[in-house]
């Protein structure tokens, strides 16, 4: 029988005390079909980082449409319909910084944002990205997706939980 390293329970106890997703039917739970379905739109949506004893940081940013982002921003699809309506093919000009997630002892380092950056501009190979949107749960995470957006020259857009 396979054991999960010891980071990966971290992480997810980490992801459960900020997002609370279980709590939440409208956020998107990162499950296996919900896997194969980042993956095909692009392989970079999910990117991790990991060490000897498991994940460290973990990423999840979706390329998705103008018109999708939109809805999402001005809360009129939830963040699972986000995932539901984007799908490969259509013109995907946006990337929502979904979660990024990272153990404490690698906070503040900079490899958050250095996986982002990475990340957004591997999608960019594929998808014509101009902006970057975020649902923040956090000061860091709006501080973070700030920060990508200026360094990769995209305007950000923020959804506000008010």
């Amino acid at each position: 029988m396979l054991h999960a390293k010891p980071n990966y329970n971290r992480m997810m106890q980490l992801i459960e005390s900020v997002f609370s997703t279980r709590n939440d039917p409208e956020q998107i739970q990162v499950n296996a079909q919900q896997m194969k379905k980042l993956v095909a739109l692009h392989p970079s949506t999910l990117t991790e980082l990991a060490d000897e004893n498991g994940p460290v940081i973990w990423i999840l940013i979706i390329p998705t449409t103008q018109l999708i982002m939109q809805q999402f921003i001005d809360k009129k699809i939830t963040e699972k319909q986000l995932l539901d309506q984007t799908k490969p093919g259509l013109n995907l000009t946006s990337a929502y910084l979904c979660s990024a997630t990272t153990l404490p002892e690698y906070q503040g380092k900079g490899k958050t944002k250095e996986l982002c950056m990475k990340a957004i501009r591997e999608i960019g190979k594929t998808y014509p990205i101009k902006t970057l949107f975020v649902w923040p749960f956090t000061k860091e995470g709006y501080k973070l997706a700030a920060s990508v957006a200026n360094v990769c020259g995209m305007e950000l857009k923020v959804r506000t939980n008010s």
